[in-house]
């Protein structure tokens, strides 16, 4: 078992509110969706390695990287 202190947060009550609906909807507790924002938010791991700068497709292939400074 993982060892847990207890603490409290004051939170306004449209917080409270939003809270307890996204608990509701994900089927977890308060508490749970609170740790999980606390390690998605506040630990989540720096970024390693290459990282994208860009979505969707790509329009010709690397080989022809240069070929864009080519086109009037």
């Amino acid at each position: 078992m993982t060892y847990m202190e207890k603490t409290q947060v004051y939170l306004r009550k449209e917080e409270l509110d939003a809270l307890r609906k996204a608990a509701a909807r994900s089927g977890r507790s308060v508490a749970e969706v609170v740790r999980d924002a606390i390690r998605k938010v506040v630990l989540k791991p720096q970024a390693a390695g290459p990282v994208a700068i860009w979505d969707g497709e790509p329009k010709r292939p690397s080989i022809d990287h240069d070929s864009v400074h080519d086109e009037p």
